[in-house]
């Protein structure tokens, strides 16, 4: 589909990279493409495994690959031309590593064209970099730089804000797990900050699969101008929505009376604090589900498991194991296996890095994770997400059962645990609103006067910076 007609606008290379990579052109690359080459700052809205993200770096990608002899060589102390914002460090991280393919492939394609071509050097800055390799990157700074917000804004406060001057592109994903919260306020003012120093106004572009109304986000992206106006963002919804698979399960005959339910009578196993010796035996639901979770996860290929805690995680993690060696799951050579692995922002990035790269060779079969990997992580095929417990909204269940399934067209799969009466009230509810697509309003924060504070703390104090 080289031939398709938004992808005139790109460098030969890119088009040849295109059409040997992808059948054709999403919906929202389609209609999100336009207005980005031309400029204009755009939200994009589309489910998960739509192309979001390729929308949003293609032409930035395109203009750093094709050599441009008509415009003047940047400083190299001040290279960065775009900066790609994550809400997530592990999906900064991730998003470096899936940036290698397409540049590769470009590099491929421009080689048999004969066209020239200009490899983009990119970095990544987060709070998991060490301080020496921060100042390797203010002595050579990428053309592309993945960072996040709190990172920015040290940046911001410190020597590397000369290194920015020349930043034309700021692309911000996930840009409604920041919307109403302040840490998303803050944001907002770094980039009114990174815009007083650039050599011109950067391109906002914000992509995220769960957002409404989207005229509240876009004015979020957008801010306001010096003189008080709002800066017009372009909104490009093609958030149709994916077709989704979920099935709520309840593992018990009774909710009501877990007991005559056939439900262990005990201790539950994920309840906090000792048990005094002489309290009565508590009903738990929890054994009921393990097994229902267990011969789920060995029905299928890749399994994401979503807690709402880290404790849940780790012990939920812990208690399939040990029934899985219970039930002789064994491994190619009859050995015993680790089936899952618990996933959390607590463990360090390296460890987080290794579960991923288990799960998408196939060594694990599934991560009982949280919030960790509600985001964009690239998690490869993942055939079935289960969520103990009710996710608590709509855009939350979206984004979790969005996971799997994550390509084109491809439906996703997934099953909710309630565990009482209560949460499968909610459950239910939740569910319903997935499927209709009804996600709750998002608005942002209007004045928070005490992120203002620690902004204008920072601003003064550049003077006396030490990077």
């Amino acid at each position: 589909m080289a031939d398709h007609p938004v992808l005139e606008r790109f460098s030969p290379a890119v088009r040849a990279w295109f059409a040997s990579s992808f059948p054709e052109p999403t919906p929202p690359q389609v209609h999100g493409w336009p207005h980005i080459v031309d400029g204009r700052h755009t939200l994009i809205c589309a489910p998960t495994g739509s192309g979001k993200t390729l929308t949003a770096f293609m032409t930035s990608i395109d203009r750093l690959c094709t050599p441009q002899p008509h415009v003047a060589p940047l400083d190299p102390k001040r290279r960065p031309r775009v900066l790609y914002i994550s809400p997530l460090r592990a999906l900064a991280f991730d998003i470096e590593k899936n940036l290698r393919a397409p540049l590769m492939g470009i590099a491929l394609a421009a080689e048999r064209l004969g066209m020239p071509y200009v490899e983009p050097y990119v970095a990544m800055r987060t709070g998991d970099t060490s301080a020496k390799d921060r100042q390797a990157l203010i002595r050579k700074p990428p053309d592309l730089l993945i960072t996040t917000p709190e990172s920015l804004y040290l940046m911001l406060t410190s020597s590397a804000r000369d290194t920015l001057v020349n930043v034309d592109t700021v692309i911000i994903d996930e840009i409604h797990a920041m919307a109403a919260t302040k840490r998303g306020a803050h944001l907002m003012l770094s980039l009114e900050r990174l815009e007083e120093i650039t050599a011109r106004p950067p391109q906002r572009i914000g992509l995220s699969a769960t957002q409404r109304p989207l005229e509240e986000v876009a004015h979020f992206l957008g801010g306001h101008t010096a003189e008080g106006g709002l800066r017009p963002v372009t909104i490009v919804d093609a958030g149709i929505r994916k077709p989704l698979q979920i099935d709520v399960v309840i593992p018990v005959e009774d909710m009501g009376n877990l007991a005559g339910s056939g439900a262990d009578v005990r201790s539950a196993d994920l309840r906090s604090g000792p048990e005094m010796p002489s309290s009565p035996p508590h009903s738990s639901i929890w054994p009921s589900i393990y097994p229902r979770v267990l011969a789920q996860i060995l029905e299928h290929r890749t399994t994401i498991i979503f807690t709402n805690s880290r404790r849940q995680a780790e012990r939920l993690a812990a208690k399939l194991n040990e029934l899985a060696t219970d039930e002789g799951v064994r491994g190619p050579e009859g050995a015993p296996i680790e089936l899952v692995k618990a996933h959390h922002g607590s463990l360090a990035r390296e460890q987080r890095v290794v579960i991923e790269d288990e799960l998408k060779r196939g060594v694990l079969r599934g991560i009982v994770a949280t919030s960790s990997l509600e985001l964009g992580i690239d998690m490869g095929a993942v055939d079935l997400v289960i969520q103990v417990e009710s996710p608590g909204a709509v855009s939350r269940g979206l984004q979790r059962i969005g996971r799997a399934g994550h390509s084109v067209g491809e439906p996703s799969k997934g099953t909710l645990y309630p565990k009482h009466r209560g949460d499968l009230l909610e459950a239910a509810i939740v569910t319903r609103r997935m499927i209709e697509g009804q996600i709750e309003s998002t608005r942002f924060l209007r004045n928070p006067l005490d992120v203002l504070a620690q902004q204008i703390v920072a601003h003064t104090a550049i003077s006396g910076d030490t990077s």
